[in-house]
C-alpha cells in the first residue's frame, strides 16, 4: 500500500538553467548540491516535450550518471538549447544517500527559461533560473 512506502524529502538538491557565456545564448543545465553531505550515484533523467507552432515537439531522452556530488558544489549535468526554451523541460533526479534512494521531478514549464528572468544564485558564482 503507498501509505506503508517510507518516501523521503529531498532537500538541499536544486536544479538550475545557468547562463554560460555574456551574450546569453548558451546555457548550461547543472545540478546543486547545498547539503553538508555528498550525494552518491546520482541520475538524472531529463526530456522537453510540448508545441512550438501549434506543432507537437519532443526531444530525445537523456541519461547521465554523476557518481559524486561533493557538499556546497554543482556540476554540469547538460547544454540546453535556447530553441527548446519554448517546451517544457524536465529533469527527474535520484540519488542515494545513506543506503536510501532520494528522487525528484524538477519541471520548467515553457518559456520560464527567459535572461530577464535570471539572477545571481546564492552561494555560486551563477546567474541563472533554479527551478522551482
Amino acid at each position: 500500500m503507498k501509505s506503508d512506502l517510507n518516501i523521503p524529502k529531498v532537500e538541499g538538491v536544486e536544479i538550475a538553467a545557468v547562463m554560460r557565456d555574456d551574450d546569453h545564448q548558451l546555457w548550461d543545465i547543472v545540478i546543486i548540491n547545498r547539503n553538508a553531505y555528498p550525494l552518491k550515484n546520482v541520475l538524472i533523467t531529463s526530456k522537453g516535450y510540448g508545441k512550438i507552432n501549434r506543432e507537437k515537439k519532443e526531444t530525445s531522452t537523456l541519461r547521465h550518471m554523476i557518481e559524486a556530488l561533493s557538499p556546497h558544489s554543482f556540476t554540469v549535468v547538460e547544454p540546453i538549447q535556447t530553441e527548446v526554451f519554448d517546451l517544457t523541460n524536465e529533469y527527474w533526479v535520484s540519488y542515494y544517500l545513506h543506503e536510501q534512494i532520494y528522487d525528484k521531478k524538477y519541471i520548467f514549464p515553457p518559456e520560464t527559461i527567459q535572461v530577464s528572468d535570471a539572477s545571481k544564485i546564492n552561494g555560486f558564482e551563477l546567474t541563472g533560473i533554479i527551478c522551482q
